[in-house]
Parts: C-alpha cells; sequence; structure tokens
C-alpha cells in the first residue's frame, strides 16, 4: 500500500510539474495479478485496482491496522475490464464491465477473479472510513440514476451515471460514478467549483495511447495543471478545484467522501476569477 500525505495549498504553488505529479497523480494502478492501494491521507480515502489473472483476496496491510479490510471500512468497486467475479463473504457476483458494487463494513472475506484470464476484469475501487454497515448492493448502470448535462457547443456535453449515493445505494460517506462525455466534447466540470467539505479522486478513462487529458487543479487563483494518460488518477484536495479539458472525449470514475454526501454541495468558481 502506497502511502500519499495531505498537501498545504500555501506550499502547492510552489511545485514544480514534477512534484505535482509525484504528490497527485498515480501513474501504474493496474497490474495484471495484483492488488494495488494507495492511501491518502486526505480524508483517508484508500483507492486502487485489482486486475486478477488467478483469484485474489484482499487483505488489510499493516497501514490501517485492522483484521481484516473492511473491519471499519466500506468500499465501492466499479469493473472496468472484462468479466469478473467477487465473492464477499462466500456470497458470488458476477460483474460485466462497467458494473459496480457497494460492500459495506464488516465483510471479511472479498476475492477477486476474472472469467477469461486473456481479458481479465479490471477493478477499480474507492474505500471509505464507516460507522455502521449498509447492504452490499450489486449495481448495474441501467438501474442508476443518470444526468445529461452540458452541450456540444460548449464542449462539455456528458452523461453522469451516479452509482453510490443517498437514495439510490445508501453508504456511510462514500459517493461514486462515472462520467462519460459524448464525441466532441472534452471539458469536465467547467465552470469548475471546489467543495471544502469533501475531498475528490478521478480515474481517467476510454483514452488511447496518443490521447490524454490536461487536469486542472489548485485554487482558483492558483491553477496548475497535470497531465494524465489512460487509468490514471488525480487525487483532489477539498481546497482545489477539479476540471480537465482532453485531446479528445474520455471518461472518468469520480469518488468523494467527507463531510457530507450531498452530490450538489459545491462552491461555483466564477470564469472571471480563474487565473
Amino acid at each position: 500500500m502506497e502511502l500519499r500525505t495531505a498537501a498545504s495549498p500555501k506550499d502547492v504553488k510552489h511545485y514544480t510539474t514534477e512534484r505535482l505529479r509525484e504528490e497527485f497523480l498515480v501513474e501504474n494502478l493496474f497490474k495484471a495479478g495484483e492488488i494495488t492501494s494507495v492511501y491518502s491521507h486526505i480524508d483517508r480515502i484508500i483507492f486502487g485496482a485489482v486486475v486478477p489473472v488467478t483469484s485474489l483476496t484482499l487483505t488489510p496491510g499493516e497501514e490501517i491496522r485492522a483484521e481484516y479490510f473492511l473491519q471499519r471500512r466500506e468500499m465501492g468497486v466499479i469493473n472496468v475490464g472484462g468479466k469478473g467475479k467477487i465473492s464477499v463473504d462466500g456470497t458470488e457476483y458476477t460483474l460485466e464491465n462497467r458494473d459496480g458494487m457497494y460492500i459495506g463494513m464488516g465483510a471479511k472475506e472479498v476475492v477477486f477473479s476474472s472469467e477469461d484470464k486473456e481479458n481479465p476484469a479490471k477493478f477499480y475501487y474507492n474505500s471509505a472510513p464507516a460507522h455502521k454497515t449498509y447492504p452490499t448492493v450489486h449495481i448495474k448502470p441501467e438501474n442508476c440514476i443518470c444526468v445529461e448535462l452540458g452541450t456540444l457547443e460548449q464542449s462539455n456535453h456528458r452523461v453522469i451515471t451516479k452509482y453510490i449515493l443517498p437514495g439510490q445505494v445508501e453508504s456511510c460517506q462514500l459517493v461514486m460514478g462515472l462520467t462519460s462525455l459524448k464525441p466532441g466534447s472534452v471539458w469536465n466540470t467547467m465552470p469548475c467549483h471546489t467543495h471544502d467539505r469533501r475531498m475528490e479522486a478521478y480515474l481517467y478513462l476510454d483514452l488511447p495511447e496518443d490521447a490524454l487529458v490536461f487536469h486542472y487543479m489548485g485554487e482558483p487563483a492558483e491553477t496548475r495543471h497535470i497531465v494524465v494518460r489512460n487509468e490514471q488518477v488525480v487525487i483532489s484536495p477539498s481546497w482545489s478545484i477539479h476540471s480537465g479539458c482532453g485531446t479528445r472525449a474520455y471518461s472518468f470514475i469520480w469518488g468523494m467522501l467527507g463531510e457530507n454526501q450531498d452530490f450538489d454541495d459545491m462552491d461555483g468558481v466564477a470564469m472571471s476569477t480563474l487565473k
């Protein structure tokens, strides 16, 4: 498990490109036959990937000092690869590409596997500290709340699929979903915003090898950018904007945790104030 500490906005404005990437970008998350984990001190999120060529069992690691990974945590998972299975305390769930799961606090044994090792599942997960056990749920995207926003004229026509949020799939604090841009659109979350009450993590997807996204972060009057490629994650502190512009359309999985679960709790940033 890789550890990432929190960073002050007063310091971040002086970071070099290399230092920004070192602190906020995770490049090599999906590794065949492995479970990878990144523990951020920002709201104690753990995110990572599972690419099971053979069955892989989730273990807690020394960093969280727990008997099992979900002893005091909850987890959201979305499959971005081939068909796979997740076994939760002996109950098996089959996940197609883009299927998700919420796994509640207290699940002791979580095992990941792929139906075809030549086309393995790629399970991306977010985990948050929890205080209560909510039911484990297999999430099908066609059953989720979907919102279509933006326009092609503004280069931000997109569909937001909400996997985990109050009223649909209950959790203690984790909110999670998938946004896909329509062909010809390249901007996400612009006009941008911050939400001091919650941090966020973005996994960028559906980018060919020769494409990339410029992810914008920082305080509104002290913006910075990070160049992001396919299947890479950006950690977004609560004080930072989180917006991106790609060289083509793309998708990204967003996960949020912190003070509340209100999807619309944000502080808008006027375009005129950005620098």
